[in-house]
């Protein structure tokens, strides 16, 4: 699958200029586990999102991070959220990692790192390792949360959770 990015009537984001609070979520398609294209412009301005950028499949700071989401998702579907998780893996390695962990939300493929570079994720340790990012995302598009922790996995769902619970 071919990722596409969207960001027409949007001022140019990179790793310089990222994404920030206020600003319109990007729209962008991406294949998810399955090889589906996921249009972010099937959810934008019509529910809240959960966009959360993770560094790799079964390592351990993301198993946290993606098994916290997992227990508390019933959390996000009460508050009427979708949430996705983005790292570059590819479909199979996300299959293996939804498997082996239960997890009940879609993880897209971004291999070529253009959607993470589109928000400015930055990347740590001398860009070695892809950042983590959670943006948080209202019903008319607007970004309302940027949680940017790479070594608190955690803090990432207590932040979008308590955001969605204050805008409620």
């Amino acid at each position: 699958m071919q990722e596409n990015v969207s960001s027409a009537g949007l001022k140019k984001h990179s790793m310089t200029n990222p994404i920030q609070l206020g600003d319109k979520c990007p729209n962008f398609n991406l294949p998810n586990q399955s090889g589906e294209e996921i249009h972010l412009s099937d959810y934008l301005g019509k529910q809240k999102l959960v966009l959360f950028f993770y560094p790799k499949d079964d390592t351990p700071g993301c198993t946290k991070e993606a098994c916290e989401f997992r227990d508390r998702y019933a959390e996000f579907l009460e508050l009427g959220c979708a949430v996705f998780g983005i790292s570059s893996d590819t479909e199979v390695s996300h299959i293996g990692f939804i498997e082996k962990h239960g997890l009940p939300y879609p993880l897209l493929s971004d291999r070529s790192k253009t959607v993470r570079k589109l928000f400015g994720v930055p990347g740590n340790l001398f860009g070695l390792i892809p950042g983590r990012v959670t943006y948080i995302i209202d019903e008319q598009g607007m970004v309302i949360g940027v949680f940017n922790s790479q070594l608190d996995p955690i803090g990432h769902i207590d932040a979008a959770l308590k955001l969605f619970v204050k805008t409620k």
